[in-house]
This record gives structure tokens, sequence and C-alpha cells, in this order.
């Protein structure tokens, strides 16, 4: 226990690949993950400047692209640099702040789940009210409810895991510096801090879950008492592309952290962790515009007011 302090840095093992094969994967990530940076940066933008996307729906839609942002930039960077480098290091305070960032974009967003959810009850459920609920302050405290939230949920875990002794191996049998491998490297018992993980992942998920499915059991009960059948598809066509990203997040992220002992199997959660921190946000983009009318007027005007101030500028 003595020498603990020798360990300054982790070895990430990620995927073993030979120097071509490295590079073939490196170009893949590396523009999965620019259309992720791009495509929900596209998002935040076009909710900020056009008219038609100042509504809390889109207000709350764009603190969840920015969460994508984070959660795909605090994971995969390092990942792209080690499909090139020999040295797969990454230092013990990386390693830390890694992790912390990576799960607390993942906290914030299923709690922006429920906030979304109970955004869309309001709307389908009580129109003629929603003005008055939901009004601005009340959404600025919820997506700040969101973010405090992700932050105290982590926070106590944090803690203990900055405080563990870690005296060899180093060696991390994944992408990132994710919670079980990383623990199972410390010097110490981890049982408390297992538990902690375990519990603050159920009463985030099962809390938010619980949130989400009550309110779309009232959204599709009032949306099946609409009379007629286009009424019914376009108040189903406001939720879709909430109600595909929820499912995508809760099921990927129910089968692999929610289990008291998170040493599982490890070539499993890398093909998870390459489906919630890489495809996932890579997809949300074109589920949430591709899907949603007010989403692509506002993109092509946006993108012909670009070409007619490029237009204006070579005229000059």
């Amino acid at each position: 226990m003595g020498n603990w302090t020798l360990v300054t840095e982790f070895i990430l093992v990620g995927i073993p690949t030979t120097r071509k094969l490295g590079g073939l994967l490196f170009l893949i990530f590396l523009l999965a993950y620019l259309m992720t940076v791009l495509g929900n940066t596209l998002i935040i933008t076009l909710i900020i400047v056009d008219y038609r996307l100042q509504s809390p729906m889109y207000f709350f839609l764009s603190n969840f692209s920015f969460s994508e942002i984070l959660t795909t930039t605090s994971a995969v960077p390092k990942m792209l640099s080690a499909f090139l480098s020999e040295k797969k290091s990454i230092s013990f305070g990386g390693c830390s702040a890694q992790s912390y960032f990576y799960f607390l974009s993942g906290c914030t967003e299923f709690i922006l789940f429920a906030v979304m959810s109970y955004d869309r009850y309001v709307a389908i459920c009580s129109p003629l009210q929603y003005p008055v609920i939901m009004t601005s302050s009340l959404c600025v405290r919820l997506v700040i409810l969101s973010w405090v939230g992700g932050f105290l949920l982590i926070l106590p875990s944090t803690v203990l895991k900055a405080g563990l002794p870690y005296c060899g191996p180093n060696v991390i049998d994944h992408f990132f510096c994710d919670s079980g491998p990383l623990l199972h490297l410390a010097c110490a018992d981890i049982r408390v801090i297992e538990l902690l993980d375990f519990l603050s992942s159920l009463v985030l998920l099962v809390s938010s879950l619980s949130l989400t499915m009550v309110s779309y059991v009232y959204i599709i009960s009032t949306i099946l008492k609409i009379p007629s059948g286009q009424g019914q598809r376009k108040a189903f066509a406001t939720c879709a592309s909430h109600f595909t990203v929820v499912c995508m997040g809760y099921g990927i992220s129910i089968f692999v952290y929610v289990h008291p002992s998170q040493k599982s199997s490890l070539r499993l959660n890398k093909i998870l962790f390459i489906l919630s921190s890489v495809i996932t946000p890579l997809l949300n983009p074109f589920i949430f515009s591709l899907r949603n009318e007010t989403m692509k007027d506002a993109l092509k005007d946006t993108l012909a007011k670009g070409g007619d101030f490029l237009k204006g500028l070579r005229s000059i």
C-alpha cells in the first residue's frame, strides 16, 4: 500500500489493432465524432437564431444536444489518439476528469429525459394551460435542476474514487476510464463505492424512467381520445423523436450500469460504450431534425440565408 503513489497513469487497452486497421478505425470514428459535434452544434445554433424554435421543447433540446457533445467529447478524442499511438496512457488526473464529465453529462441527460417528457405531457394534455405552466423561469429552473442534479448524484462516488490507492496493475481494458474497470484496479475494499454507484444509478434511472413512463401513459391516453386520425398522427409526431431517444438511452444504460457488481463482460461493455458514446449522439441530430417539420423548415431557411450571404460577399 505504501507504493500506491507510483501509479500516476493508466493504460487504456481499447481495441488491440494493427497499424493499418488502427488507421481505418481512426478515420471512421473521427468522421462519426465530427458529424456528432457538428450536428448537435447545428441544432443548438438553429434553436438560438430561429424564432420558430423559441419554445420550451427546443430549449430543453438545446441543453440535451450540449450534453451529447460533452459525452462524446469526454471520451472519443482519447480513443482516437489510441488508434494512432503506441502509447495508450492517460494520467491519473486526466482519467478522473474524463470519467467525471462523462458521467456528469450522462446523469444530466436522464434528468432531461424526464423534464422533456413532462413538457410534452403539458403540451398535449393541457394545451390551453401550456404557456401559463411552462414559463421561461420554470424552464430555466428545470434545466439548472438537471445539471445540478447530475453533479450531486456523482459527487460522492467521485470524491471516494479520487481517494483510492492504486498500487498496480494500471491497465484498463476499455476505451475510457469507465467506473467498473477503474475501481477494480484499486488496492482497497471497493464494495461500499460499488454499492454507492449502484444505488445512485438505480435512483437516477428508476426515478427518471418512472416520470417519463407516467408522462407517456397520460400522453398516449390523451392522443387516443383525439377523434381525427390526422390529429392523432400530428400529436404522435411531436413525441416520436423524444420517445426513440429515450428508449435507446435507458436500454443501454440499464443493461450496463444497474447491477451491484460492475465486473461484467468487458467486450459487451465496449460495444455498448460505442453505441452510447458514438452511435447514439451521432443519430440524435438526425432523429430530432428529420422527424420534425419545424426543425427542417428552420434548417432550410438558415441554409438559404447562408447561401444568399455568400452570394452577396462574392458580388462585392
